[in-house]
C-alpha cells in the first residue's frame, strides 16, 4: 500500500477531507485555515495538516458547531497539554442549544398541528389557518429568528 502524498492540490485536498474546493477557499479567507504556500506556478500546496484540519471542521460542522465554536475549539486543541473542561463546556452548552431547538421545534409542530386540524375545507376567504396567520394567533416567538 501506498503512504499518503506529503502534499495535495487544493482539489486533492478536498477530495481527501470532504470539503468543497470553494469552502476551503472560503476557511481560508475568514482565516479557519491558514493559507497554504505556493507553488512556482502559484498553486496552492496543502500539507497532511491542512487536511487534518479540514476534516476536522467538517466533522464539527456535521454535529451543529458554527464556525465560532469550531474556531474556538482549535484554538483550545492547539495545547494537547491543557485540561479538556473547557473542550467539555463547549460541547454541553452546544447540547443545551440543540434542547432549546427540539423544544421550540416541538411547540411549532404542535402549532402547525393545530392550524392543520382546524382546516374545515371550503375556500380560503374563510380558511382559519390563513385567518390565524393574518391575526397574529400562533405560538410567541415563532418566526422570530431570521431565515438562516
Amino acid at each position: 500500500m501506498a503512504s499518503p502524498p506529503s502534499s495535495w492540490s487544493i482539489g486533492e485536498a478536498a477530495h481527501a477531507s470532504g470539503v468543497k474546493l470553494e469552502t476551503i477557499r472560503y476557511y481560508e479567507r475568514i482565516d479557519l485555515l491558514p493559507e497554504p504556500p505556493r507553488n512556482r506556478s502559484g498553486y496552492r500546496v496543502y500539507a497532511r495538516e491542512h487536511v487534518d484540519r479540514l476534516s476536522f471542521i467538517r466533522r464539527a460542522r456535521a454535529i451543529g458547531l458554527s464556525l465560532d465554536r469550531i474556531r474556538e475549539l482549535l484554538a483550545l486543541s492547539s495545547d494537547a497539554r491543557k485540561p479538556c473542561a473547557s473542550v467539555d463546556q463547549l460541547i454541553r452548552e452546544h447540547i443545551g442549544a440543540i434542547e432549546q431547538k427540539i423544544d421550540d421545534l416541538t411547540r411549532l409542530h404542535g402549532e402547525l398541528s393545530r392550524l392543520a386540524d382546524s382546516c374545515e375545507g371550503g375556500d380560503v376567504g374563510r380558511c382559519l389557518i390563513v385567518d390565524s396567520l393574518a391575526k397574529g394567533d400562533l405560538c410567541d416567538g415563532a418566526g422570530d429568528e431570521p431565515d438562516a
